[in-house]
């Protein structure tokens, strides 16, 4: 049996020779192998069968629902074993598309939640006892863990009303979060999956369940004993991100964990909103030279708050920076320039101030403080400009023409919000016969 089904499992990747397996008969006879056999071997290439007709064959899947086989599957995941958490929770994740099945009842009749939350608690556990051991992570634990995660952000994504039920796993996820080591890039699975279970879970209830007292919590988020740990951990992943992934990635994978960081600094105290501001925002350091010509970690945002390749991360940093700055405009702008603000006010219907010279700026240790002395379009400190340019290297073409480019796209953004009155000294010089056309050799 384990023969002819590792077979029917090689048949099966092809779409074109496995028609027999989509087939009512055939989910019947797959599914009976895979949740009523005692021989788990057996059982496993069946369930590898199911899985692979699923991801090709979406009504295989609602078959599967109607011959009744869904319970079975639920309660099947209540098994301490990799194999069948991996395989099980992966033919759960795709029965949550194009299906009619009500995951209410599997939690109420089959503990689909509380066998979910185990699995976490097991992974939390293992990952922290591996690291203490300094031994290699079993690959099937990290693949197996992958399919819960998913599985975990599709029930609380289309059923809203389980979330509660997995309030016991935030804590897990966390523990999972800080102790998984960062593979390079760092923003992979498993990692990717646990930011985005914790997205759709409701943080606040686990700080409510797990508080002491209203000055003194005790929650996942800020544990009593370092409530900046977590913190620092996302926002390290985050710096990784930025410097190591591909451009490319970064869109999909970093918007996720830039929505968690907000959420974090939503609910945290003013000790540790501060130490945010200070890692997130710009320092005085970075005033020496025109806000996002650095290697800081607020350079590395505010040029990915402006590149047009990353739609839903560039408004997702812009909204991060906004809120650090204490959703006040004159703050935004003081803290990140009016080149960079502008833009996120304007669309957000947000009145841009007319001089933020005299705003407050958040200083290096997150307290506001009153300066005067900074550029309001470039974040540069007056007393540091034209420092960079005597003595230096000499630009080539390629990074003056780049330069040129930049300042006309801020200079057009301040001119759109007619807030200062200004001509663009590239129009201006075109306007004055000033350019000259050459030739295309």
């Amino acid at each position: 049996q384990e023969a002819l089904l590792a077979q029917l499992k090689v048949y099966g990747r092809n779409v074109k020779l496995a028609g027999p397996i989509f087939t009512k008969k055939g989910i019947e006879v797959l599914s009976k192998y895979g949740l009523d056999n005692d021989r788990l071997s057996t059982s496993h290439e069946a369930l590898r069968c199911l899985a692979n007709a699923f991801q090709l064959n979406e009504p295989s899947r609602q078959t599967f629902v109607d011959l009744g086989f869904a319970p079975k599957a639920a309660q099947r995941l209540e098994t301490d074993n990799r194999d069948d958490e991996f395989l099980i929770s992966r033919i759960l994740f795709l029965l949550t598309y194009d299906t009619k099945i009500s995951f209410e009842e599997l939690v109420e009749q089959n503990e689909l939640t509380g066998s979910i939350n185990k699995h976490i608690a097991r992974h939390a556990k293992n990952i922290a006892d591996t690291q203490r051991s300094t031994s290699q992570i079993d690959p099937m634990e990290s693949t197996a863990m992958a399919e819960t995660l998913k599985l975990l952000f599709n029930i609380t994504f289309y059923y809203p009303s389980l979330i509660p039920r997995f309030t016991p796993a935030i804590e897990r996820l966390i523990d999972l979060l800080l102790h998984y080591p960062l593979p390079t890039p760092p923003l992979q699975p498993p990692l990717t999956h646990m930011i985005n279970a914790l997205l759709n879970l409701d943080l606040e209830a686990a700080e409510k369940s797990t508080a002491t007292s209203s000055e003194a919590k005790n929650t996942p988020l800020f544990p009593e004993a370092n409530p900046e740990k977590v913190v620092d951990r996302l926002i390290s992943v985050f710096d990784k991100a930025l410097r190591d992934q591909p451009e490319s990635d970064l869109d999909e994978v970093a918007a996720p964990l830039c929505t968690l960081i907000r959420r974090a600094y939503e609910l945290a105290n003013s000790q540790v909103k501060t130490r945010m501001r200070r890692m997130l925002l710009p320092q005085e350091k970075d005033r020496d030279q025109p806000l996002g010509k650095g290697d800081s970690l607020s350079s590395h945002l505010l040029r990915m708050s402006c590149s047009p390749a990353l739609p839903m991360l560039r408004e997702n940093i812009s909204s991060l920076l906004f809120e650090l700055s204490d959703k006040d405009a004159n703050k935004f702008v003081r803290n990140i320039g009016y080149g960079y603000a502008s833009g996120f006010l304007t669309s957000h219907n947000i009145e841009i101030p007319g001089d933020a010279t005299e705003a407050n700026s958040i200083g290096n240790e997150g307290e506001l403080r009153g300066t005067t002395n900074i550029n309001p379009v470039t974040g540069q400190r007056l007393s540091a400009e034209g420092r960079d340019c005597p003595g230096g290297p000499e630009m080539s073409e390629e990074e003056k023409e780049r330069e040129a480019e930049r300042l006309f796209v801020l200079f057009e953004r301040l001119r759109a919000t007619g807030v200062v009155d200004v001509k663009n000294p590239v129009q201006q010089a075109v306007d004055e016969g000033r350019f000259e056309e050459l030739p295309d050799q």
